[in-house]
């Protein structure tokens, strides 16, 4: 391979130019004088690699021609295309070429199309069917063939001809021509050193070259090209009648695109809708999130013809766009139920042995979780089929799909024990191939559950296994991790064949930061005790030394116990502790009041320990009159006076 680079790198000297000027254009408009495509012919060793990578774009303000050897004009004795004169007609100008057409059609690598060009002098329109033709062949290659047409195309002794060719017609070139070999140079991963006449491009070449400036590496020169692009398409914005060549342009543009001309973009998709066809919504919703930008309006566009055709779009394009939907924080439920309704629905038609298809199934649920949204049929779908057969999910999956069901915290109902069970048993045969780290994120999964296996806690608290988490760099997050498994083995107190304790070793540093008080929050919470008479107020109060309650509420129980002797009665049971905990909208399953994992453990907790969890949320706080707040949160706390509020803003956590 080593040897293969000096040889091509002697071959094809290139020499940069010493002070590289940027493309500029000056009043959104290119000369077409002096601006002259030129590519240089050194090999791009990252070619050799196996893959195609982006060559970088230089760009020098003078032309090039003298700095390539001069070469005969003149077709050679064995040309099949001869120079075409403006009185001959188009019959007689394809009669010329199609002979050479043919040939080149029949090629099957670049090679075979060096080897023509060789034998038969290509006219200005035939070299850039040639580079075209080139890449195409190469698409259809595994990638061992494709390094190994690479290093013969590179050592090819027409290669550079060819180049120099290209390089000497581009000025008599027709914009499509240029824009297409730039493409093709560029996927073929050509070192390249050019200024295009921007200004002189249609519609259609500008689409095809931001294509190819977005698969080229960044730097200065090519920054300053897609610089004029962002000019040129600002000039030419309100012309563009195509969907798909706009949607190139905005991808090209990208996240530093100005939010001035982002919302220019913005209305002009919007005036476009009409056209959109359905790869176009789904394209769109992927371009928005390539260049960072929300358009509520265009989202809604977009994702209700999707909804529509969910028929007609395939799994991998739907997964796309939940995944742009993450980027872009959008999250519309309708849509969201929509696709969990679809996927699940075909599941019937799937079997095990499809291993692609329980990879998506897998993905489609990893997604929802990120979005945070709970996809309540697929769950349930998928839940059968993991009791059906457990054994066909790989142990990456398994802690996939524990970590989406615990943070979703999805209620299993009747078919609970027979999951977790399948999930724990399916755990259990990979125990000797999981890391440390990967068996305390499973049983930290299973205890969010409220499961506890005793084979995967005995393996996990081993003094071996812990020694072996002691030693490894890990991140602050398993000393929380361990702290909840702790809690839950003391709290839970699951029937286990022997006792199990987390060593304090392994728990950290439980102390916490002094917590900020919720001054909305307190305030609302001083006003509805205001009239309350044996009521008191504990404020950030810390329980097990872990969990933080924001108030706490005790109010003396109507006819303690009378029975007994009052002296037998512990504080505790004499009266109501109420737990109030503010609670972010991240912290729950959007659009419901569902609690996610580690939230809907702390309420499981803090019942256990005798107090009533009652959730204020971010809607129950915000911007109100003080009143409307105080009214809130009186109904949220004392549900007798509910009926003072408005009902949809009561919450109440119950059993």
């Amino acid at each position: 391979m080593r040897w293969s680079l000096r040889f091509c790198c002697r071959r094809f000297p290139w020499k940069r130019l010493s002070v590289p000027v940027a493309a500029s254009i000056r009043e959104a408009s290119l000369s077409r004088n002096g601006l002259i495509p030129v590519w240089g012919g050194r090999l791009n060793q990252n070619c050799l690699s196996g893959t195609f990578s982006a060559a970088r774009f230089y760009s020098d303000g003078r032309n090039h021609n003298e700095n390539l050897k001069e070469s005969n004009s003149l077709p050679s004795e064995h040309s099949l295309s001869t120079d075409i004169t403006p009185d001959q007609t188009s019959s007689e100008q394809r009669q010329r070429r199609s002979p050479f057409l043919e040939l080149l059609h029949q090629c099957g690598s670049p090679s075979d199309v060096l080897d023509l060009t060789c034998k038969y002098s290509p006219t200005i329109r035939q070299v850039s069917n040639c580079l075209n033709h080139m890449w195409s062949s190469m698409k259809k290659m595994s990638d061992g063939q494709r390094h190994y047409e690479l290093q013969l195309m590179f050592e090819h002794p027409e290669f550079e001809n060819l180049l120099q060719r290209a390089m000497r017609s581009v000025q008599h070139m027709c914009n499509d021509d240029v824009a297409y070999s730039l493409l093709s140079m560029v996927n073929l991963g050509v070192p390249q050193r050019s200024r295009e006449r921007l200004n002189d491009f249609d519609e259609k070449t500008v689409s095809i070259l931001a294509s190819a400036l977005e698969h080229m590496k960044d730097g200065q020169n090519v920054d300053a090209l897609k610089e004029g692009m962002r000019l040129v398409v600002e000039v030419r914005l309100p012309g563009i009648k195509n969907v798909l060549a706009l949607q190139t342009m905005m991808r090209l543009l990208g996240k530093d695109a100005p939010k001035e001309l982002k919302q220019k973009l913005e209305r002009k998709a919007l005036s476009m809708t009409d056209q959109f066809s359905l790869p176009n919504a789904q394209y769109m919703i992927s371009t928005m999130a390539k260049m960072g930008f929300n358009s509520k309006p265009l989202l809604k566009v977009c994702g209700g013809k999707i909804k529509e055709n969910l028929n007609g779009i395939p799994f991998n394009r739907l997964y796309n766009v939940l995944k742009s939907c993450k980027e872009l924080l959008y999250r519309d439920v309708d849509l969201l139920t929509s696709i969990s309704d679809h996927v699940a629905s075909t599941l019937d038609i799937w079997t095990n042995k499809q291993v692609l298809e329980e990879t998506f199934l897998v993905f489609f649920l990893s997604v929802f979780e990120d979005l945070l949204f709970c996809p309540t049929s697929l769950m349930e779908a998928y839940s059968e089929k993991v009791i059906t057969n457990p054994e066909a999910l790989t142990l990456k999956d398994l802690l996939c799909v524990l970590k989406v069901y615990s943070s979703l915290n999805y209620d299993l109902q009747h078919q609970r024990q027979k999951f977790l069970d399948s999930l724990s048993h399916a755990l259990s045969s990979y125990l000797s191939k999981m890391s440390g780290l990967e068996l305390l994120k499973a049983v930290y999964c299973l205890c969010l559950l409220n499961h506890f296996p005793s084979a995967l806690l005995e393996q996990l608290l081993n003094i071996s296994m812990l020694e072996q988490l002691a030693s490894a760099k890990l991140p602050k997050s398993t000393e929380r991790m361990f702290q909840r498994v702790d809690l839950c083995l003391r709290l839970d107190r699951p029937p286990l064949p022997q006792p199990l304790t987390v060593p304090s070793s392994a728990l950290g540093n439980p102390i916490l930061n002094s917590p900020s008080v919720n001054l909305r929050l307190s305030k609302a919470l001083q006003s509805v005790l205001a009239d309350q008479a044996n009521v008191a107020l504990q404020e950030m109060l810390v329980v097990e030394n872990f969990y933080i309650i924001d108030g706490v509420i005790i109010k003396p129980l109507p006819n303690p116990t009378c029975v007994m002797e009052t002296s037998s009665i512990s504080p505790a049971e004499s009266s109501q502790r109420i737990a109030v905990i503010y609670a972010p909208n991240s912290s729950f399953c959007y659009g419901t009041s569902i609690p996610r994992g580690p939230l809907a453990l702390k309420v499981r907790h803090l019942k256990i320990l005798g107090y009533t969890p009652v959730l204020v949320t971010e809607q129950h706080l915000q911007p109100l009159s003080e009143e409307e707040r105080t009214d809130i949160i009186r109904g949220l706390i004392f549900p007798e006076h509910a009926s003072k509020t408005r009902p949809h803003e009561v919450e109440h956590v119950r059993s």
